[in-house]
């Protein structure tokens, strides 16, 4: 005999101005479940209740990760001690990338050995070509015990926010 099949149905949340089942709102477990992954990444938000810091596009992914607008990521790049890493591919970094930008491969089976070289405690900014592999990397990064990485997303915003590109 087949074990019974559990369904899903639907929520059904009672408005306040009118407390009768008719007057509800009715949610599919996709809403339910959207509305649940919306507030967890709000609390991801690295603005810790200063107001001022709420206006701010720097969002905090992890301890170690943090999602920076192009303007920061460059001024970032800028600093003493900082090293941008361009993740894409050799091809795409030859065809051009931000000037002084360093090309280890996510997509490359040596990148966990080739980052595990690097210093974990040094400063980073990562990009790529749409901001997925960019993620992707500092995610892995992280995982490796690197403490601060910047994750500048994609070279075409980092170029239009004024970054130097050069060709190898």
């Amino acid at each position: 005999m087949p074990a019974p099949r559990k369904t899903l149905r639907s929520l059904t949340i009672a408005t306040t101005t009118n407390p009768t089942p008719a007057a509800g709102r009715r949610f599919t477990a996709t809403t339910a479940l959207l509305l649940t992954s919306a507030v967890l990444l709000l609390g991801c938000s690295s603005t810790s209740g200063d107001p001022a810091a709420a206006t701010s596009t720097t969002m905090s992914v992890s301890s170690a990760v943090t999602l920076v607008d192009p303007a920061q990521a460059l001024a970032l790049a800028a600093q003493q001690g900082t090293t941008v890493i361009d993740v894409r591919t050799p091809d795409e970094y030859q065809a051009g990338h931000l000037a002084g930008a360093v090309n280890i491969d996510v997509s490359a089976e040596t990148f966990a050995d080739q980052v595990s070289a690097l210093d974990p405690a040094a400063s980073y900014v990562v990009y790529c070509r749409s901001g997925a592999r960019s993620a992707a990397a500092a995610a892995q990064m992280a995982d490796l015990g690197f403490t601060d990485i910047a994750d500048a997303g994609a070279l075409v915003d980092l170029t239009d926010a004024g970054g130097a590109t050069e060709t190898s």
